[in-house]
């Protein structure tokens, strides 16, 4: 049984490899794990290229989902994105917030934080900073969120339950996030829970759907609901590199689901707060 130490390093250094990988590369494999296939197809993430403040040299192909176009995002917030690579969804917040607003994008990769901040200065976007650290212990004062986003990544974390108490410190008082990420619906094959490359590849990390909401609810958010949900189908030919012909028969009638949640969630007002800077 690896530890948590031992699994983010894992995470990291798997990463550090995909900073360096284009787009093309990583939509060939499994969320960009780098399993291979005999077909380029975009297995989990979903098409940015129409959004607004989109940028394609940050988009790497790593996500399952488009948080910020359900995100609310107004003018003038202050935006953080929780693990977020080459900077796809930050600048995509940057457009909705604006010059008036401010993104923080966070990972702890220092290969991506790098390829990040090329990508913002590039573009001169003087309100968008990269900064490296856990997302578990975000290197971010509390209450400076309006809203947090993230793509895909709390699956990766081992302490789910830290990033979501991290994210109740971090917001605002009547504040928001809009996460995508991948949960489960039944378990998964142990040769899968237990490759590496499928754990980079953002679904043996991933825990099961009721798991996932309560963590929220029970970390204090309400007003949750889950703005999208989408099944993911892995193609035969990447499960072959884990799994018989057999153990993939029985693994599609197992009725064991992969799904894509969008999960959106409130830290409500507290109108007793008496702690400086906890209202607005």
């Amino acid at each position: 049984m690896q530890t948590q130490e031992q699994l983010k390093d894992m995470v990291k250094q798997k990463y550090s490899e995909i900073a360096r990988q284009d787009k093309e590369t990583n939509q060939s494999s499994c969320c960009g794990s780098g399993c291979c296939s005999d077909e380029v197809y975009n297995i989990m993430s979903d098409d940015y290229s129409t959004m607004e403040g989109y940028n394609p040299d940050a988009d790497l192909g790593l996500g399952c989902g488009l948080p910020t176009q359900y995100a609310r995002i107004k003018k003038g917030d202050v935006v953080i994105d929780l693990g977020s690579g080459a900077g796809n969804d930050a600048f995509i917040a940057r457009h909705e917030t604006g010059e008036t607003g401010k993104v923080i994008g966070i990972d702890f990769t220092p290969a991506m934080i790098e390829r990040a901040r090329i990508n913002a200065e590039k573009r001169g976007f003087h309100n968008v900073e990269f900064r490296q650290g856990d997302i578990e212990n975000m290197p971010v004062s509390a209450n400076t969120a309006d809203v947090i986003v993230s793509n895909c990544v709390l699956n990766l974390v081992p302490n789910k339950d830290a990033v979501i108490k991290d994210i109740f410190r971090v917001l605002k008082s009547g504040g928001h996030f809009s996460i995508s990420d991948i949960v489960l619906d039944g378990p998964l094959p142990e040769k899968i829970k237990e490759a590496a490359e499928m754990y980079a590849g953002c679904v043996s990390g991933a825990i099961q759907k009721e798991v996932y909401l309560e963590l929220i609810e029970e970390n204090g958010f309400k007003n949750i609901l889950v703005q999208k949900n989408k099944a993911i189908r892995i193609p035969d030919d990447i499960l072959r590199n884990y799994l018989t012909e057999t153990e993939i028969q029985e693994f599609r009638n197992s009725g064991t689901g992969i799904t894509s949640i969008t999960v959106y969630a409130e830290k409500t007002q507290d109108k007793s707060c008496c702690e400086p800077g906890c209202c607005n």
